[in-house]
C-alpha cells in the first residue's frame, strides 16, 4: 500500500515514493540544478563561490550545498564551491564532516571502546572468583 507523507518543502500532501519531496518540488529542484550546472560549464563562472552562484542563479545557498552533499556537483571541478563541516561548520569540500571533528569523534570512539573493555575484563574477573569451588574435609 502506498504511504501519503507531507513534501519537506512546500509541506503538500503527496504518496511517497523514493523522493522526500512531491513532484512539483522534485521539478523545482531539477530545474535549479540545471540553471546551476548550466552556470557553471561556463568558464568564466567554473571559480564562482556558493554565493556567488546564489546571486547570479537565484538558486539559494541551501540547494546549491544540497547538490554538494548528494554529489550532483563535484567540488573536485569547482575549486572555489565549499559547504559548511554538519558539526562545526567550517567550510569542507567533501565528505560530511571537516577532518579535525571526524578526528575527535574517532578519540571518542576509541576512549568508549577502550572503557567498554575495561568494564568487560572487570566483569570477568568477578565471574572468575564466583566460580571458584572451595572444599573442605
Amino acid at each position: 500500500m502506498e504511504e501519503l507523507a507531507n513534501c519537506s518543502r512546500c509541506k503538500g500532501l503527496f504518496v511517497k515514493g523514493s523522493s522526500a519531496v512531491c513532484t512539483a518540488c522534485l521539478k523545482q529542484e531539477e530545474q535549479d540544478f540545471q540553471t546551476v550546472y548550466t552556470f557553471l560549464r561556463k568558464k568564466q563562472n567554473r571559480t564562482a563561490t556558493v554565493e556567488q552562484i546564489e546571486e547570479r542563479t537565484g538558486v539559494s545557498e541551501w540547494q546549491v550545498r544540497q547538490f554538494l552533499k548528494q554529489k550532483r556537483l563535484h567540488p573536485a571541478h569547482f575549486p572555489n564551491i565549499r559547504y559548511g563541516c554538519e558539526k562545526c561548520g567550517s567550510p569542507i569540500k567533501e565528505n560530511r564532516l571537516c577532518p579535525e571533528c571526524k578526528h575527535s569523534i574517532q578519540k571518542g570512539m576509541e576512549a568508549q571502546e577502550r572503557k567498554k573493555s575495561i568494564e568487560s575484563r572487570k566483569e570477568e574477573r568477578e565471574r572468575e572468583k564466583g566460580i571458584r569451588t572451595y572444599y573442605s574435609w
